[in-house]
């Protein structure tokens, strides 16, 4: 047997957080004894109510998972511009983060959020409400929970549509994961006793409204644990906290949190959400001797000698052995992960880079340290135990080869439908995160015994800032291209210049690029040579008509060609994800208009709208404090303030006076989307007293179904000139209208668009605008940071027209 076998595995268990010490392995040996499941059903990131999973998790210590139908993608961003798939990403990772705080496990099934829905009928309908219901049955089954606990109710008082479809759904799960007629083949029949749903309390008002619920069930979450040294409140604070996306900084509250719980369906409780359910090993049969020795090492467990109980712990393991039950699989991988933390082993593989070329031997070092006094031996790779002392650390470097594909999520390996991801099984959904592209197996015994441990590959440096860190190791392709704008403009017949980025990913490569093109457009050249990094521009000749389309990069390397586009997401709260897309980019062939060419942008929260504008042959300047505060603003045609600018920096409103006499010595100041202040996520709602030079009031009002009709008046100015607007302008758009209209403004201001959701009154609030002096001022939440980037048509002659308001011509 070797050493250390490196293999693509899948684990039935998820990891648990990375814990270690005495307080944390006290708790992990109290948990042996547990064997309750819990699972929480929502349907975002950030929707979990996180203080109720550190109580089950490491309160109660039942195995405890939420399952969030999505994962986030139409999330507004707060942190940068990513957008879709990019935005899942970045939010998969921070719940992820949330539990290795909480100490849940997280699951997800391959629906994608599309953005604010108003119904729940409108979700169902856009997603495939029996496949998605079929991804819950499947996690029912796998996961066998003895409750589970909804977040909302499946009513409309859950606001959001997708909120109302995860209770739909999960309720309809409920009676279908306990039917074998129902999705055979997708895991044995499971009846949990109790569906919950925590009555939701996210409002003083509401919080007084579940009080006086009737038959409720009342939990007190916000118990302090003296092992852990917080209260469930306080661990609960810091796993929403990781929601950095998506503002959800929360406070870490010390002392009681009263949650309210009722009986959905199942079996009736009086007094506890898992009454008339044994959490013992009373519940399996025969276990009677596991449950007798897990109990003694509890016991015995001495914080400043663990390695003590680890003959104990071995033993057990033998008897779990010999059990027919889930729980000696579940309950097995959680004794090996006790023995590893008892033993004070650390392990380790790490790769020289975080990448490394399909297909080609990768040197690994591997390493084991034993940090006890206990009989442990390695395997060699000739076959021997290699004996590990005491305090020693044994090294060896091994090659291995890198799968033939390029590392992925397993949800971006092949292209999505509108709503929903392609997955290759179900199965795959046991794993939030995807495999690592290679695990080490540590294959050791211990007083004789073997014990397995798993770890992923990784790549372990050191920054001189931070300190150590580690990151994935990546399966790449030898060589990457991309296209360097998502959505090219063409505005008029004329040429343009399009450049692709070549990044090597190995040593001395070299090859030729080439960009393929629909009929009717040219490219001059066909190809180029490349050696290294490289910049390579092309010139790019559209047709005469307009028109969208797709253009395509690929290289060519060692008589291998390959289209792919790499993109690393990094922030410090979260390990950098990397995606491989299709080297291509949009095409738009539109007769476009602009007489503003000089163009100052405010940066927000974080968008793509500047690059858009670029596309429209315009020079943007990126604002920065001191230029706000300093600089000439009469220099710029217009002055656009990106998405949330009002709400994201003090600067934007300490100089929002500045900006208004700017409008009124001649400019043209537009301002996009902001969020109201106030209410239960806090803020103060005079920040925005200064968004307009006359009042406007902003309202949570928006229009969510992109093809809604919009009635406008084609005579404007606005709408008129440079470019008439029609409907066609409208057409395409993509996820929604817009966000955060106004509710109310000054008599000054006149409305440009009115647009409604199916069954709603007209919102006039999506676009105001107003002659200030000089000068012009538009105020627009319609989602031109969405449209912009998407390279939509009419979006980029609407917001022509809006540059060009103070010199329409």
């Amino acid at each position: 047997m070797r050493p250390f076998l490196l293999a693509l595995l899948l684990t039935t268990l998820q990891a648990q957080p990375n814990l270690s010490g005495a307080a944390p392995l006290r708790l992990q040996i109290e948990k042996l004894s547990r064997l309750g499941k819990v699972l929480h059903i929502a349907a975002h990131p950030d929707d979990e109510n996180t203080a109720f999973l550190a109580f089950s998790a490491r309160g109660s210590q039942y195995r405890t998972a939420y399952l969030s139908l999505t994962r986030g993608e139409g999330g507004q961003n707060l942190i940068g511009s990513e957008q879709g798939e990019w935005m899942g990403l970045i939010r998969t990772q921070e719940l992820l983060a949330a539990r290795r705080i909480d100490g849940a496990e997280q699951y997800f099934t391959r629906a994608i959020d599309f953005g604010f829905s108003k119904t729940a009928d409108e979700t169902l309908t856009k997603w495939d409400r029996e496949k998605i219901l079929g991804d819950v049955v499947y996690h029912i089954r796998k996961f066998q929970p003895d409750i589970i606990v909804l977040r909302f109710s499946g009513t409309p008082r859950d606001g959001h549509g997708q909120h109302q479809a995860s209770a739909i759904l999960a309720k309809e799960a409920f009676i279908a994961a306990s039917d074998p007629e129902k999705f055979p083949g997708q895991g044995k029949p499971w009846q949990t006793k109790r569906l919950l749903l925590n009555i939701p309390a996210f409002t003083p008002a509401m919080a007084k409204e579940a009080e006086a619920s009737p038959n409720k069930l009342t939990l007190n979450v916000g118990i302090y644990d003296p092992v852990l040294g917080q209260s469930f409140g306080q661990i609960a604070g810091i796993s929403r906290s990781q929601h950095r996306s998506q503002a959800m900084g929360w406070r870490q509250d010390p002392g009681q949190m009263r949650e309210f719980f009722q009986v959905v369906a199942g079996a009736p409780a009086d007094k506890d959400l898992m009454e008339g359910i044994d959490t013992t090993w009373a519940r399996v049969p025969n276990s009677s001797k596991v449950a007798a020795l897990l109990t003694q090492a509890k016991q015995q467990l001495d914080d400043r000698a663990p390695e003590k109980i680890v003959p104990i712990l071995l033993e057990a393991r033998r008897e779990l052995a010999k059990l027919d039950s889930p729980y000696a699989l579940e309950k097995g991988a959680e004794i090996n992960e006790a023995i590893f933390q008892a033993a004070g082993l650390f392990l380790d593989a790490s790769a020289a880079n975080y990448h490394a070329v399909i297909g080609t031997p990768v040197n690994v070092a591997l390493s084991a340290v034993n940090r006890s006094s206990l009989n442990i031996s390695l395997q060699s790779v000739n076959g021997v135990n290699k004996p590990l002392p005491p305090g020693q650390t044994v090294s060896e470097i091994v090659s291995v080869n890198m799968p033939a594909d390029p590392t992925q999520p397993y949800w971006l390996a092949q292209p999505k439908r509108e709503t929903m991801y392609t997955i290759p099984s179900r199965r795959a959904l046991e794993n939030p995160d995807g495999p690592a592209a290679l695990s080490a197996q540590f294959n050791l015994t211990i007083n004789g015994e073997p014990l397995q441990i798993t770890r992923p590959i990784h790549h372990r440096y050191v920054d001189r800032s931070y300190g150590e860190l580690t990151r994935p190791l990546l399966a790449v392709p030898p060589a990457v291209i991309r296209i360097a704008e998502k959505a090219i403009l063409f505005p008029d017949r004329k040429p343009r210049e399009i450049a692709v980025q070549i990044t090597p990913m190995a040593p001395n490569t070299k090859g030729h690029a080439k960009l393929i093109l629909p009929s009717g457009w040219s490219v001059n050249p066909a190809s180029r040579e490349f050696q290294g990094n490289d910049t390579l521009k092309f010139q790019v000749t559209p047709p005469a008509n307009e028109q969208t389309a797709t253009i395509k990069a690929e290289v060519t390397v060692n008589n291998k060609t390959y289209g792919l586009s790499m993109t690393t997401v990094e922030y410090p709260h979260i390990p950098p994800q990397s995606a491989f897309t299709p080297a291509e980019a949009k095409l738009i062939r539109a007769n476009v208009e602009t007489t503003a060419k000089n163009i100052g942008y405010i940066m927000g929260s974080g968008d793509e709208v500047p690059r858009a504008l670029e596309q429209l042959g315009c020079t943007v300047t990126l604002l920065t404090k001191e230029a706000l505060a300093q600089d000439d603003l009469s220099k710029y045609q217009a002055i656009v303030t990106g998405v949330r600018a009002f709400n994201t920096r003090p600067d934007v409103r300490a100089n929002a006076r500045r900006l208004h006499e700017y409008a009124h010595n001649g400019g043209t100041l537009i301002v996009q989307y902001n969020v109201m202040e106030g209410g239960f996520f806090g803020g103060d709602p005079k920040l925005l007293d200064n968004l307009g030079p006359y009042p406007i009031t902003l309202s949570s009002g928006r229009v969510t179904v992109e093809e809604s009709p919009v009635e406008f008046n084609a005579t404007h100015t606005l709408l008129s000139k440079p470019n008439k607007i029609t409907n066609r302008d409208f057409e395409g758009w993509v996820q929604e209208r817009g966000l955060y209209f106004a509710s109310a403004w000054d008599p000054k201001y006149e409305t440009l668009f009115q647009m409604h959701d199916p069954g709603e009154a007209s919102l006039k609030g999506g676009t105001l605008f107003t002659k200030y002096g000089k000068g012009v001022y538009i105020f627009t939440p319609l989602s031109w940071f969405r449209q912009l980037p998407a390279g939509v048509p009419g979006a980029y002659r609407i917001f022509a027209n809006f540059l060009s308001a103070g010199n329409p011509q």
